[in-house]
């Protein structure tokens, strides 16, 4: 099927011929034919690497180092940084192996390697000691050195932590006092099902294969009833059934990120967003993305847009009969939501009653520590591996978010699953994190230099049928929310979209992280948010300031946007009629390995 033999044909010519911004197209195809040879070398060093760019990384370190050697002021400050460490961890030895040790060096406040009171014995405590002052060294040598730029000290910062944590105490069995009390404790099976899970991993990771989601959709999870009413190459939509006698009369679209599987917001029914708005009345559509294969390679960011959102929307307003809709969009689907909101305001379409930002940027000079892999050397050397395969796969994209958090999810894991002989956690989340999706070469490539190397979206130079778009062209109301603990959308990148905007935005802050922090229903423990609203003609107030002078809430953010939307979603009236349908819910989409 070709999804752009609906597109005029001036209007391919042009997508065929342009980039954003006017730019010749970066396609390898378009490119002379030497290059494929260049291209088809750095994919291969790619599946050596991880899929980083050593050139990047040399980039870096040259930066880093070179500076550091024309700072002799800096030399020194860490020559003699050095010495104290070493006297200090000196003095907390002798002193721990009479029992009574200093003060320790205390890990950050995330680090929950050596909290086990096993760690705060002789000679553990000095093996820990010894390893967190070399880790405070490492920082301070890769940081404020004078002349090195921000994103090169950042990678450098990084890559020094992985190496660190690599060699940590709490990895080995020699020098994790845990580990050798759990193997006395059970003869040693721990190690023996330990093997037996790193081999299983292995030939998983040797056959490029994953650990199967242990949820099916349809089965344990996305089981909220509906119908499939659209279905296109790219999508299919999903209407979800009314359980109220009466409903609002305005519906509500969902773009969710297809990095992601929709069902994150219709997991177990205890934990599903779908479910807790259908019982509160609202009329709910989401959009299920396809699951790219290598043949889908040139669909574009702008086919997301047209074929994802805007054919949805068509379809939502014709069933429902309603006027408006709103529409929430999550992550990257929040992104692609913000342009497609500004594309219709540009060009009189007034669809939209509210649009709604789950953890979603619209500015991407702050993007947080996924910026350390993405710059014009990375973002050239994965389009290389994605131009190879046609696709950016599951595995490399899970590898970078690993490693924003190796700690956690490398090392510890590695820790509880093949040393303590700790199964991984098994509920619907983590079911759901392992069924990962493909992204198409085209498409990702545009992503990362349009949005991320070039912010065009912010800048107001993001093209969409050839003409600019502009966020102070949208003047519908807005509800963004941020997380906590976001890694992937930083909270405090996520309030950009207050100065960006021209209109009301009511800003939600709420505890957890991209997913945890999203997925938190009533009754959630320890859960809290902030809320305020900031109307268009109001003072800026920065994200630190906003932050300190909102009161705090205790409980779910759920209720509270429920309300702010049904504000907007109009009166009670009759539930619609269900008209036609392709097949049941959850599709087949979703469904696609």
């Amino acid at each position: 099927m070709n999804i752009l033999s609906d597109i005029p044909p001036s209007e391919q010519r042009r997508e065929a011929s342009t980039w954003q911004g006017g730019a010749r197209p970066r396609y390898p195809e378009a490119s002379v034919e030497h290059a494929h040879v260049d291209l088809a070398l750095n994919a291969a060093l790619g599946r050596l690497t991880g899929y980083v760019s050593p050139a990047a990384l040399a980039g870096a370190w040259h930066d880093w180092a070179t500076h550091l050697l024309l700072s002799p002021a800096k030399q020194l400050e860490l020559g003699v940084q050095a010495m104290n460490n070493m006297q200090r961890w000196l003095q907390y030895s002798t002193s721990a192996m009479f029992g009574t040790p200093a003060e320790p060096v205390q890990p950050l406040a995330q680090d929950k390697r050596f909290n086990d009171p096993l760690w705060h014995a002789w000679p553990w405590n000095q093996l820990s000691q010894g390893f967190l002052l070399t880790q405070q060294w490492w920082h301070r040598a890769t940081t404020d050195v004078r002349g090195v730029s921000s994103h090169h000290g950042d990678v450098v910062t990084f890559i020094a932590r992985q190496l660190l944590d690599g060699v940590a105490p709490s990895n080995f069995i020699a020098t994790n006092p845990v580990v050798q009390q759990v193997t006395l404790a059970s003869g040693g099976q721990n190690l023996l099902h330990g093997m037996a899970r790193a081999g299983t991993d292995m030939r998983r990771a040797l056959a490029g294969t994953s650990a199967p989601a242990s949820l099916r959709p349809g089965r344990d999870v996305a089981i909220t009833p509906g119908k499939v009413v659209m279905e296109n190459h790219l999508v299919e939509l999903l209407r979800y059934d009314p359980v109220t006698p009466q409903v609002h009369a305005v519906p509500l679209l969902i773009v969710p990120a297809w990095i992601m599987k929709y069902y994150i917001l219709d997991l177990s029914p205890h934990n599903s967003l779908v479910r807790y708005l259908v019982e509160h009345g609202h009329t709910v559509y989401m959009i299920s993305w396809k699951n790219p294969q290598a043949d889908d390679r040139d669909l574009s960011l702008d086919d997301y847009r047209r074929h994802g959102i805007m054919e949805s929307l068509d379809m939502v307003v014709r069933e429902s009969g309603a006027p408006q809709i709103n529409a929430c969009g999550y992550c990257l689907g929040g992104t692609l939501l913000a342009i497609a909101a500004a594309a219709m305001a540009r060009d009189g379409d007034e669809r939209l009653a509210s649009m709604t930002l789950l953890a979603a940027q619209v500015d991407f000079t702050e993007p947080g520590e996924l910026s350390l892999f993405i710059d014009e050397s990375q973002v050239s050397f994965l389009e290389a591996v994605m131009w190879q395969q046609g696709y950016l796969d599951t595995r490399q994209m899970a590898g970078a978010f690993q490693l924003l958090r190796s700690n956690d999810l490398i090392w510890s894991r590695r820790l509880r699953h093949y040393l303590l002989d700790i199964p991984d956690k098994d509920n619907d989340l983590a079911s759901w994190n392992a069924d990962a999706t493909r992204m198409p070469y085209r498409m990702h490539s545009q992503y990362l230099r349009n949005l991320f190397l070039q912010n065009s979206l912010a800048s107001s130079r993001y093209l969409v049928n050839g003409r600019p778009v502009a966020l102070t062209d949208i003047h519908i109301p807005i509800l963004a929310v941020g997380t906590m603990t976001d890694h992937v959308a930083p909270w405090r990148s996520v309030y950009k979209i207050i100065p960006l905007s021209d209109t009301s935005v009511t800003f939600l802050l709420t505890s957890g992280g991209h997913n945890a922090g999203v997925v938190s229903p009533p009754g959630t423990p320890n859960r809290s948010y902030q809320m305020s609203a900031h109307e268009h003609d109001a003072p800026y107030v920065d994200p630190d300031t906003w932050q300190a002078e909102t009161r705090v809430r205790e409980g779910s953010w759920w209720p509270a946007w429920e309300h702010w939307l049904a504000r907007l979603a109009g009166p009670w009236v009759a539930p619609p009629p269900q008209g036609r349908s392709v097949r049941d819910a959850p599709g087949h989409y979703v469904l696609e390995p």
